[in-house]
């Protein structure tokens, strides 16, 4: 009876995330943690290590500065467990753009987006050390500037799942395990505007295998890195989070 009542209950949560137009894939959405349209200009609880985050025509706007020698971060101070992200961004001139998840010491994954670009990664989790980046999917996009995107992370598990409008790909490690730290956006060159970000609880969809099957398998989506202006894009927005070429997911 307890089984049949989850399974209910599962299917209800289905349905329900289904009616408000999103599709389960990895996780199913709980309780909200963190919710805000960003059309309030930027504070606490956030935290802005680098660049330039403004409020402009009622979202907010990240813009990397010069000086800085690195793209604009700002992050929220939460400690998460199995979660959804969701949000909406806009290029507005700006070489590339992230959404962050660090690990306790250092960065654990991230959906990197040009726009030329979707990357989907496991991070560099030890800057100087041995490790390097696993790049779960790399897939080439025309995103103009002036057009809104939707942006998702779920993580359950060991396992992330990245999606940019209809792309979306998977992959796994031991490092998505442990504690998920404070969450945000990077910004490289100017700039990005972003709104409509929602933080929630989740739970595994008991239907995962066969979205999966659906899915790229990890590395299976690797296109080859762009071309010279690449270099330049990652240093602004990602500096520190690799060294070397990355790994492609086996």
């Amino acid at each position: 009876m307890k089984h049949t009542t989850l399974t209910a209950l599962s299917l209800l949560l289905i349905a329900s995330a289904a009616a408000a137009g999103d599709k389960p894939m990895l996780a199913i959405p709980g309780a909200v943690i963190y919710e805000s349209k960003l059309d309030a200009a930027p504070a606490a609880p956030w935290k802005a290590a680098k660049g330039a985050w403004t409020l402009a025509e009622g979202t907010w706007l990240g813009a990397e500065k010069p000086e800085d020698h690195h793209g604009a971060v700002t992050r929220l101070p939460n400690k998460l467990g199995d979660f959804v992200i969701e949000y909406e961004f806009q290029f507005q001139g700006a070489r590339t753009t992230s959404l962050s998840i660090n690990a306790v010491k250092d960065h654990m994954a991230r959906i990197s987006i040009t726009p030329k670009m979707i990357t989907i990664q496991r991070d560099d989790n030890d800057h100087d050390g041995p490790d390097k980046s696993i790049i779960f999917a790399r897939v080439p996009v025309d995103l103009q500037p002036g057009t809104w995107h939707k942006v998702r992370m779920e993580m359950v598990g060991d396992t992330m799942l990245g999606q940019v409008d209809d792309f979306a790909a998977y992959g796994s490690s031991d490092l998505f395990k442990g504690d998920r730290m404070a969450p945000g956006f990077t910004v490289g060159g100017q700039s990005v505007a972003f709104r409509n970000l929602k933080i929630s609880e989740a739970t595994l969809n008991p239907e995962w295998e066969s979205v999966k099957a659906g899915l790229p398998k990890p590395g299976e989506k690797v296109a080859p890195a762009a071309g010279p202006g690449a270099k330049g894009a990652a240093k602004g927005a990602a500096k520190g989070k690799g060294k070397g070429k990355a790994k492609k997911a086996a």
